[in-house]
């Protein structure tokens, strides 16, 4: 006679320390100092280095006794060959006994990135997530790494989390490990008052769906229990991810349309950069699911689109538009695993939504009229993609694992198929 497994137990939380507020930025030699650095590299992009924010954080380190160097190779969205740019590049001109990172998820995850390979050995694709890569933990500490977001939506400064696009498998995928999350996050939203609309708009979608995709993952009980060592940060939904996630859910409702329309409101800008905060303080705990899982093979896959507000370059899909996209029909999908969370989330968002004939459909439609009133593209047929590509778009998402176990419900092939066809036009 079989015998069901223990259900879990145990929940686990983890944080990076947390310095919030205007001008916090100006306080980070201080901050290394504190933590015993004395020569810091400043990982950020070509864009951000252009406003002078990365030089103004290096420049403050001397009078604390520490010296900066800055490195602006940062690719936006970046790939296993940009990351191992910058692990090439830092390997070559340290040593580094501190990183900071100075730009949005895409600095702060090469940062990551560079700091986890030069502290332990093998290649970077060793540590990428099973069965993109060999999904090795590190084995030795990394050194500290403070995380200064300039954009409001990746919650990069808060989760274990680093995130890239593998250019041979065609997918994007990433390196999930304790010893990633930043020691330190800067939060200064004076940084952010520049950030134009569109990305705003993608960014800020980002922001709700880590809020929405945690708030709504199978619960920590629903797994067998584990062991110490199999713990990992995703460990699903729970008392104190759900209360960031609902805090971050209700700072959007009041600030995001108003911050992507009049980007100069400095309340606005603060209401969400606190929202970003809170939501990685969430999801980083809790763990994303379908949405996010999709995103990596649109963003992977993308053929001739390229985004308004964003630097001219190669096709792109934003991260926080790519998440967005098949996130209406992901919830759809999973409102019969946990209806009264799904309709929370809606009325957080739209305190004033009245309930539809069809239960599912209202955080759907809450998402799809937010989307709409920003500029995000009507589905995915608006980026570029046809019906002839969700089989590879499924594909692409089946490799997601662990994402999509984090999902309330069980995920099918077809499943993932039904969302991205139901997905190409949203409304």
């Amino acid at each position: 006679m079989s015998t069901q497994p223990a259900p879990e137990s145990v929940f686990t939380y983890g944080a990076p320390a947390l310095k919030f507020g205007d001008g916090a930025s100006d306080e980070i030699g201080y901050d290394l100092a504190q933590l015993g650095a004395s020569r810091a590299l400043v990982v950020t992009d070509r864009g951000v280095a252009a406003t002078g924010v990365p030089e103004r954080v290096a420049a403050q380190m001397a009078q604390f006794g520490v010296q900066a160097v800055v490195f602006d190779g940062v690719r936006i969205e970046p790939t296993d060959e940009s990351m191992q740019v910058a692990i090439d590049w830092a390997r070559a001109n340290g040593p580094w006994d501190a990183f900071v990172a100075v730009g949005g998820g895409s600095s702060i995850d090469t940062a990551k990135a560079v700091d986890l390979l030069l502290t332990n050995p093998g290649e970077l694709i060793d540590y990428v997530n099973a069965p993109v890569g060999g999904g090795r933990a590190p084995t030795n500490p990394l050194h500290p790494l403070v995380a200064v977001p300039t954009t409001t939506g990746t919650g990069a400064e808060s989760t274990t989390i680093c995130v890239m696009d593998v250019l041979a498998q065609r997918v994007k995928s990433g390196i999930s490990h304790a010893r990633l999350r930043p020691t330190l996050a800067v939060v200064d939203p004076a940084l952010t008052l520049t950030q134009p609309a569109g990305v705003t708009a993608s960014a800020g979608m980002d922001i709700l769906c880590h809020a929405l995709e945690s708030y709504t993952a199978r619960a920590y009980t629903a797994v067998a229990r584990k062991e110490p060592a199999q713990r990992v940060p995703y460990c699903g939904s729970n008392p104190i991810s759900d209360m960031w996630s609902e805090k971050a859910l209700s700072l959007m409702a009041s600030s995001f349309r108003r911050a992507v329309t009049h980007g100069d409101d400095r309340a606005a800008r603060g209401s969400m950069a606190l929202a970003a905060t809170f939501a990685g303080l969430g999801f980083g705990n809790a763990g994303v699911h379908i949405p996010h899982a999709n995103a990596y093979p649109i963003a992977g896959q993308v053929h001739d689109y390229h985004p308004a507000d964003y630097p001219a370059g190669a096709a792109l899909v934003p991260h926080g538009m790519a998440v967005s996209l098949t996130a209406p029909e992901s919830f759809r999908f999973t409102f019969d695993a946990a209806p009264d969370r799904h309709v929370r989330a809606a009325r957080l968002l739209d305190p004033s939504v009245d309930m539809p004939s069809d239960p599912a459909a209202l955080l759907a439609g809450v998402l799809t009229r937010l989307m709409r009133d920003i500029g995000i593209p009507d589905g995915i047929a608006a980026v570029g993609f046809a019906a002839a590509d969700v089989p590879e778009l499924v594909e692409g998402s089946l490799k997601q694992q662990r994402l999509l176990a984090t999902a309330p419900r069980p995920v099918t092939e077809d499943d993932l198929a039904g969302i991205f066809e139901r997905s190409m036009s949203l409304w």
